[in-house]
């Protein structure tokens, strides 16, 4: 249960992170474009493949601690950090044609169900 905890109070403090950066982005940058977004990503994807390398070679963290930052903290900042670290793998254990299918079929895939939401919602 304490792991359950640890993700959530995680999550908490990643929401808000993501909240406050694009918050005060936005208001530095503007709103033509979406740079908060793509900073967050950013950051986020740096973040969890720094945290995934230091992790696998250094026992310095609890694992229920390592659950916090990257299920809790990272999930909620951004999914794109596991979009990125995912494919990356694929590709780096030589899988190249699951890479591709994964990148084209998250964001093809992502942007048409985004545009499906979209439709729905304006049936409603």
């Amino acid at each position: 249960m304490s792991t359950y905890l640890y993700i959530g109070f995680g999550g908490f403090l990643g929401a808000l992170a993501r909240y406050i950066l694009a918050g005060w982005i936005a208001a530095t940058w503007g709103t033509a474009w979406p740079y908060g977004t793509l900073m967050i990503n950013l950051s986020g994807s740096f973040l969890l493949g720094f945290l995934a390398m230091l992790f696998s070679t250094h026992a310095v963290l609890s694992p229920a601690l390592r659950l916090a930052l990257t299920v809790g903290f990272l999930g909620a900042y951004t999914t794109f950090s596991t979009f990125s670290y995912e494919w990356l793998q694929l590709w780096l254990d030589g899988k190249f044609p699951l890479g591709l299918l994964y990148i084209v079929g998250s964001v093809v895939g992502g942007g048409m169900a985004a545009g499906l939401g979209m439709l729905l919602g304006r049936l409603v």
